[in-house]
């Protein structure tokens, strides 16, 4: 077995690598560019060598960088994970040149599957099914648009060299075809700098199947389960689970011994994973092989009890496969959801920012979170933006989709646009637990996944208006406590000639609401407009216990800085607090000026421990989202002491220094 691996990877299969690398004993050496000095899998792992400049092309693409990384830290052998060089023959081939172990297929496997055109013709000679279409090299427009004529439509092109949806076209009559293949193209030639393409029969209704296949060098082989991976938006996938549902032990058995005929055709040797396309009447076509291991591949984990990173590891270390086709146990269900900063609502577009908020759920025999990143990271420009994958599991179907649905309703994420709401209302719909599932769902679906959240407007005012109550009165008690006389310290809201009330005024968007506050025996008495809610509620930290006419619920809130973000099991919703136009330089939302806002750095401190200060003087800057924040003394005192020093890390939340309000 190996002393020291690399791992050309980063992000969470890097973080994901070194967690088994480590519970076997192997030293992992991590690499990383300039966006990713201070990431995750850099600091878990035992080693870490800098390879270039942010962008890919400049760093976890250039292969002679990241082997002379290997030699220079003796390393024995590379774990490519998935993307980057993981299918890069010509890698695979340096890194035998150079006498380090590919943690991966041999060279000719790679280059077998690398073109989906020459990948069909190996299946067809081995005899593994295959969607009717032609695969030819005379790639001249007459004759694909006739074999398309031929097959009737509607038809798919996809780019020979293609994947992840890139170069691929859908085409529904024979009016269609010139534009939609002039446009494959091009988006093939941009992307991959080859614009073959191929043919297929279109299946209208089809689900995407697929099977992990796993072969040693000592000529075994064995295929553990299938997953299901037809939710997808932009031919990628979204949601997977495992077993497939309806999958039957003799389809399973069928489609399984194809797909170890695929590999045995290569002469395949690690993890793969064979992609078919189920039809309605059960039969079954093959797409591709991915030759390496799969985002998704945590759900067969989930199901079949093994770690599938320790299993590549003892298979490139010549060592047979722990188990036997016929040891091979499917327990329960899984299912993976992979969290993205994108906008579901802006077709599904990728964004970027800092995560100033991150509370993922808890992890259990149940729930599991693969992640490679940490609260106050930032989603860059130059790299996927997949913030993580939750994979949950359970006993059957049913209870492992009540555990996701648990799970994403715990998952907070503040600071940027995510698809967690949309991938909670996705699992909510009918269709989906009845797993009438096929890779046109969420098209089919739209109405129904993108309806408006169950969580009415007015009762998101009243939780965010009792939150920023609640707030205020933590920081009046603060005030009372320090001088228990002092009239500015009153938490009635004495008002001559009027009742007692607080006022708020909340921005949800575009829409602003004001909410009135009344003291009532047990609690308050809340009214929007003309609706009168009988509200009582406790903060604890970030959390509130809320009872709103007789409804006890809990919900959470995070301060961004300036906004907040509720989170509710219906989602996650954004607010403000219109300030009154007075003049006042008061935060009242930042519990007294003397908390942290939200996760940032230090900067600097703007006045010395002792020093005697009035009300509105600058304290200290913090640094968050590439915006600076000034803490303001929040009353004439005196800085007793500082908490952090310039430069440090401080969670939102933390107090940030000691202050005593003067006595006059």
């Amino acid at each position: 077995m190996f002393d020291k691996i690399l791992i050309a990877n980063r992000g969470e299969i890097a973080c994901r690598v070194i967690k088994t690398a480590r519970q076997m004993g192997i030293a992992t050496v991590a690499v990383y560019s300039d966006a990713d000095v201070n990431a995750l899998h850099v600091t878990m792992a035992d080693e870490a060598i800098h390879i270039g400049a942010a962008p890919s092309k400049e760093s976890y693409l250039l292969g002679d960088k990241i082997i002379a990384a290997a030699l220079k830290t003796g390393s024995q052998a590379i774990h490519p994970g998935y993307g980057f060089l993981s299918e890069n023959a010509d890698f695979c081939r340096a890194c035998a040149d150079n006498n380090l172990v590919f943690i991966g297929p041999p060279t000719g496997a790679i280059e077998a599957m690398g073109s989906k055109s020459a990948a069909k013709r190996i299946m067809e000679a081995a005899e593994v099914p295959l969607v009717p279409g032609y695969h030819g090299e005379d790639q001249s427009p007459s004759i694909l648009k006739a074999s398309a004529d031929d097959m009737g439509y509607p038809v798919l092109l996809k780019a020979t060299a293609g994947g992840g949806g890139k170069g691929m076209r859908q085409v529904w009559s024979a009016d269609e075809f010139d534009e939609a293949l002039a446009a494959a193209k091009r988006e093939a030639t941009n992307s991959f700098g080859d614009d073959r393409m191929l043919v297929e029969k279109y299946l209208t209704r089809p689900r995407h199947v697929e099977i992990q296949v796993f072969c040693d060098s000592l000529g075994n082989a064995v295929y553990l389960a299938e997953r299901d991976c037809s939710v997808q938006r932009r031919h990628q996938k979204v949601i997977e689970e495992a077993p497939a549902p309806g999958m039957t032990p003799e389809l399973r058995d069928k489609m399984g011994q194809a797909a170890i005929q695929a590999a045995e055709a290569i002469d395949y040797v690690g993890a793969g994973t064979v992609e078919f396309l189920l039809d309605v009447d059960d039969s079954f076509y093959f797409m591709e092989m991915n030759t390496r291991l799969q985002v998704e591949h945590p759900v067969t984990e989930m199901i079949t009890g093994q770690d599938l990173v320790q299993w590549q590891l003892l298979v490139a270390a010549g060592q047979p496969l722990p188990l036997s086709q016929s040891d091979v146990v499917i327990n329960g269900h899984a299912f993976e959801a992979r969290i993205y900063a994108e906008d579901p609502a802006n077709d599904f577009l990728p964004v970027t920012g800092n995560l100033s908020f991150l509370q993922p759920p808890s992890e259990s025999k149940y729930v599991r979170v693969d992640t490679g990143v940490l609260e106050g990271d930032d989603v860059s420009v130059y790299y996927d933006p997949m913030i993580a994958k939750l994979i949950v599991w359970d006993e059957d179907r049913e209870r492992a989709l009540q555990r996701l649905q648990q799970a994403l309703g715990d998952y907070r994420i503040g600071g940027m646009t995510t698809n967690v709401a949309f991938l909670n209302n996705l699992i909510s719909t009918e269709p989906f637990k009845q797993a009438d599932l096929d890779t046109g769902f969420i098209e089919k679906h739209r109405e129904l996944i993108f309806a408006p959240s169950a969580e009415e407007g007015a009762l998101v005012c009243v939780k965010a208006a009792l939150y920023l109550h609640l707030a205020l009165s933590n920081k009046k008690d603060r005030l009372q406590a320090s001088d228990p006389y002092s009239p500015w310290a009153e938490n009635s809201a004495w008002r001559m000639n009027e009742t007692h009330h607080f006022t708020y005024d909340i921005a949800l968007g575009e829409d602003i609401t004001t909410v009135s506050v009344q003291a009532t025996g047990a609690g308050w008495s809340f009214t929007l407009a003309d609706q009168v809610y009988s509200v009582m509620g406790q903060l604890h930290g970030q959390s509130i216990v809320v009872t709103i006419d007789g409804h006890r619920s809990n919900y959470s809130v995070a301060n961004l800085g300036g906004e907040f973000a509720l989170y509710t099991d219906s989602g996650m919703v954004s607010f403000a607090l219109v300030q009154p136009e007075t003049g006042a330089e008061e935060d009242l939302t930042a519990a007294g000026g003397l908390v942290a806002p939200m996760n940032g750095t230090v900067v600097t401190l703007l006045v010395e421990q002792g020093a005697q200060v009035a009300k509105g003087t600058p304290l200290m800057v913090m640094e968050a989202m590439k915006m600076e924040h000034t803490i303001k003394a929040p009353y004439d005192g005196t800085v007793e002491s500082f908490y952090f020093t310039p430069g440090e890390l401080v969670e939102g939340g933390a107090e940030l220094l000691a202050f005593q309000m003067r006595e006059d």
